[in-house]
């Protein structure tokens, strides 16, 4: 850690009761704070430009108005305000926690305290999430050691996991901790890891504030859990790709991210979020590690990047990655959700660590990133999800590894939509096409048929199923198909419904239901048609 690292906050448990009962008299939630905003102001600081929000706030002297303006925007205020805004804890306390310092014109924030709210299975959250100060409060870049709050890539993540009831959770690199959080809901026993000391201050932190039990342990990856297997294991891993410089920069960086480089030639410290791994490859070590903590029916779910190099396919990194997983029996599933070329990843993250190009670090910061892209003839750089089920059944049977670009967002829950996938991957993998045809699907009720003519014309050019839900694909289709799968209501077996349409067209009933099967089973596996 280094010498100018900010200290974390601290577990004295008195001083959590009182600061918790002045945050619940405060009201300080969402609802609230964007009520007090309105709905200008509200919508600049998600963009992060502050000055609405300032102007909002200023003339209000609400609880909730002053505790959002010291802990998200960076105000300093005097100490009658503080000991308005948290009678209980006071002055001394918020100090004693370590959340607030004295300055000559009051008091300033040390760390993040923003109220966080979702919903899932078990109903709405309302938390509130400590982690160090954004670039937003402080006007600096990030610390080499700043723990993130809640980003963008923590909400993906907790909306695209499963969260059936299960036994024992694992959160990979739980940076402040959102992701344990988010598992004791649904969990026995939470278990979280992270290689900074820093970041499990933090997840301790909002674990004791927000009433939850996880235990923590350093170091990195899977390490700390050795031996152990889990019934989910979950991970937003440094995925970031960077240049890489002197190892003993990155020594105890959070594996949920840590760092922003300062481009002097001396300090190699890149962003915050970077693994301290060359290229891709760390989250290739981490998929490499995982199957053997999986328990039987257990599931996997990460975020990650990964290079396409050269006239490489896109999913040629992650299919090397999983070919022992697949071999070992799990069913593997990538989603490509969207890709940057080098130029626009480089701007995407230097960004996301404070630096601007109007900071003079930017033209050195840029250069390097792209030389080092370069260096792998690195052609663009894919961002998704990637996930792993190990079958529950004690049949052993091969793994499948499956991948596919999904773009799109439908309705509905998304963790829903990939845990139904994942166990029809599962299911469809003990069905041969004879029992397949057997069965009796049905279509989707959100399942769309959109048909393209041209004008005058009665043949449709091209006709395409349209998924309302999920990641909202639109799957192209000749008739056979759409006769098919429209007619899919539960009534008739697959293989009646095929021969019917058949008798229809004219067409060679075992010709069309060889073509038909396997688009059929694809179907299944998107949630297009359900069995």
């Amino acid at each position: 850690m280094r010498s100018d690292t900010p200290a974390a906050p601290r577990l004295l448990p008195d001083l959590l009761d009182a600061l918790r009962d002045d945050l619940l008299k405060a009201q300080y939630t969402v609802e609230r704070t964007e009520e007090l905003l309105g709905e200008v102001a509200a919508a600049a600081l998600r963009r992060e430009d502050p000055v609405p929000a300032r102007s909002a706030l200023a003339p209000l002297e609400d609880p909730a108005a002053t505790l959002l303006s010291l802990f998200t925007l960076g105000s300093t205020i005097s100490r009658e305000q503080v000991a308005h805004a948290l009678p209980t804890l006071g002055a001394e306390g918020a100090c004693g926690l370590g959340l607030l310092a004295g300055t000559g014109a009051g008091m300033r924030a040390l760390v993040e305290l923003a109220p966080y709210s979702a919903q899932d299975d078990q109903g709405p959250i309302s938390w509130w999430i400590a982690s160090d100060l954004s670039e937003l409060a402080t006007g600096t870049a990030l610390h080499p050691d700043h723990v993130l709050g809640v980003g963008g890539a923590s909400v993906t993540l907790a909306r695209i996991t499963p969260r059936e009831r299960v036994g024992r959770v694992l959160d990979v690199g739980c940076g402040s901790g959102i992701q344990a959080l988010h598992a004791s809901r649904h969990a026995e026993h939470v278990v979280a890891t992270d290689l900074s000391e820093r970041a499990l201050a933090f997840a301790a932190f909002n674990a004791a504030l927000n009433q939850v039990e996880v235990e923590l342990h350093p170091g990195s990856l899977l390490e700390p859990v050795a031996g152990e297997t889990f019934d989910l294991i979950v991970s937003n891993p440094p995925f970031v790709i960077t240049p890489r410089g002197s190892a003993g920069d990155r020594a105890g960086r959070s594996e949920a991210g840590q760092g922003t480089k300062v481009a002097d030639g001396a300090d190699e410290t890149w962003t915050y979020r970077d693994g301290g791994r060359a290229g891709d490859t760390l989250l290739a070590e981490l998929l490499d590690a995982l199957p053997e903590h999986l328990a039987p029916g257990g599931t996997a779910v990460m975020l990650g990047n990964w290079e396409r190099s050269g006239t490489e396919e896109w999913d040629t990194h992650p299919r090397a990655w999983l070919a022992a997983a697949r071999d070992e029996g799990l069913d593997c599933w990538v989603i490509q959700r969207e890709s940057e070329d080098p130029a626009q990843y480089a701007e995407t993250w230097a960004r996301d660590g404070g630096i601007t190009p109007r900071d003079a670090a930017w033209p050195g910061l840029i250069e390097a990133w792209l030389a080092d892209f370069a260096s792998r003839d690195v052609q663009d750089i894919g961002f998704g999800y990637v996930l792993l089920r190990r079958p529950s059944s004690a049949d052993a049977r091969p793994g499948t590894l499956r991948t596919e670009q999904g773009t799109g967002s439908g309705s509905g829950s998304m963790s829903t939509h990939l845990a139904a996938g994942l166990r029809m991957i599962d299911r469809l993998a003990q069905l041969d096409d004879e029992e397949l045809a057997a069965s009796r699907p049905r279509r989707a009720g959100d399942l769309m048929e959109r048909r393209h003519l041209v004008p005058g014309a009665w043949d449709p050019t091209l006709i395409e199923l349209v998924q309302g839900a999920g990641l909202a694909r639109i799957v192209p289709a000749d008739q056979a198909l759409a006769a098919t799968v429209g007619a899919l209501d539960g009534t008739l077996t697959l293989g009646q419904t095929i021969n019917a349409v058949c008798a229809l067209t004219d067409a060679d009933p075992d010709q069309t239901r060889q073509r038909l099967l396997p688009q059929v089973r694809e179907l299944l596996i998107t949630g297009m048609v359900t069995l």
